[in-house]
């Protein structure tokens, strides 16, 4: 008798344990550049998180989601800054976030000092945050601005037939991550990088560097985004440019295709890459496009979801999924939780996504050219190239010796 007791009594703790749990919320802080010159993309991203938040009812492990947003503007500080208000102030228990390069390098090193919240990336895609001194408590599910670059550079110099380029960039950690990825490949291939130009974010002005561009290469690559990318479209065009281009992930990202005006069209024929096609015909990404879609009036959204939609979407449903399956439980420091996280596949709608050993994302890339349909520019599929990890397939002892991407690192020789 006394033994059923016993087990009744323990029974109705673990129960009411279990109750406690249900009625104690999760807070989540959501990070992106919801201010400066990627403000467009920033409300993408938070449209994608929406998108996840609705499908999940406002629920995982059971639990109700508390939403605090911290608006950021590309700026490392400015994340510092939104993210010890959600950690410090809000009390937050995950960060989703943030969107951009360095800020994903700032909130990296942050989360070292919070071993009691765990940190998803957002969208973030400079190469430093997990292949340089990488957290325990921060993941990434998306892949970085060099595994981004995947296939472009062997396909602009096998199918396109281009030998020399000049690149254009903005200056900070992401677009040298981008042209990192560009450079290797191309050059590999045989191509040469002539010269390579760096603006500040949030440039007005680009009337130096378009009358400095080279006339005497075959092509341009363009590593902008935002404001940036439409400032430069459409100076060029008024200059009477007329190279043939090339797009780094976010200048031919829908954030851009989708702007007012037409000096976009300077786009039409641009080859690219990036973690999505918007014409690919998988199961998983058409449903989310139509989600996505049926989500926000047509005034309120881009016809397809930019990249930042989808990553913010990945990463909530990386939280979800682990969140169901330890039953919302974050006790032992997040332990469970992050052990799942670490060993989970995603079979999100832009491909396959699992994580290295660095908490690092390896994905499938795109490659893509920009044409016009129905009166709207989209990313044409061309090419899916699989599994690309942080090393792009390079030996990581060879890769190591490479060194990190900056301003004028890596060289253009073959590796």
């Amino acid at each position: 008798m006394r033994k059923v007791l016993v087990s009744t009594l323990a029974g109705l703790a673990v129960l009411a344990a279990g109750q406690a749990l249900a009625a104690e919320k999760l807070k989540i802080g959501f990070l992106a550049t919801l201010e400066g010159t990627y403000t467009v993309l920033g409300e993408d991203g938070l449209r994608g998180f929406q998108v996840a938040l609705q499908q999940a009812s406002n629920m995982a492990g059971g639990r109700e989601i508390e939403v605090i947003i911290g608006a950021t503007d590309a700026s490392p500080d400015s994340a510092l800054r939104a993210v010890r208000k959600v950690v410090e102030q809000d009390q937050v228990d995950i960060v989703i976030g943030p969107l951009s390069g360095s800020e994903g390098i700032a909130l990296r090193d942050y989360s070292k000092t919070q071993p009691q919240v765990t940190f998803i990336n957002g969208i973030s895609g400079a190469q430093e945050t997990t292949y340089v001194t990488p957290s325990e408590n921060f993941f990434r599910f998306n892949m970085d601005g060099a595994q981004w670059s995947a296939g472009l550079g062997d396909y602009v110099y096998n199918e396109k037939g281009y030998r020399t380029v000049a690149t254009i960039g903005e200056d900070y950690s992401f677009i040298y991550t981008q042209v990192f990825g560009f450079t290797l490949e191309f050059c590999n291939a045989g191509g040469t990088i002539t010269e390579r130009f760096w603006v500040p974010l949030g440039t007005k002005d680009f009337g130096s560097i378009i009358a400095a561009l080279p006339d005497d290469v075959d092509a341009i690559y363009l590593g902008l985004g935002g404001g940036d990318a439409v400032n430069f479209l459409n100076q060029y065009q008024q200059a009477g440019g007329d190279a043939k281009l090339i797009g780094g992930t976010i200048m031919i990202d829908g954030t851009v295709l989708s702007s007012r005006g037409s000096a976009k069209n300077a786009l039409i024929g641009t080859p690219g890459s990036g973690p999505q096609a918007d014409d690919w015909d998988n199961p998983n990404w058409q449903a989310f496009v139509k989600a996505y879609q049926d989500a926000f009036p047509p005034e309120k959204r881009f016809p397809t979801p930019a990249l930042m939609a989808t990553g913010y979407y990945n990463a909530f449903t990386a939280m979800k999924t682990c969140m169901d399956e330890i039953g919302g439980d974050l006790s032992d420091g997040h332990a469970a939780f992050r052990q799942c996280l670490a060993g989970l596949e995603i079979d999100a709608p832009n491909g396959k996504i699992r994580l290295d050993d660095n908490r690092q994302a390896i994905g499938t890339n795109f490659i893509t050219e920009v044409v016009e349909e129905d009166g709207q520019l989209v990313n044409k599929l061309i090419k899916v190239v699989p599994d690309v990890n942080q090393t792009l397939g390079i030996d990581p002892a060879v890769f190591k010796t490479i060194g990190l991407p900056s301003r004028e690192n890596p060289e253009c020789k073959k590796y």
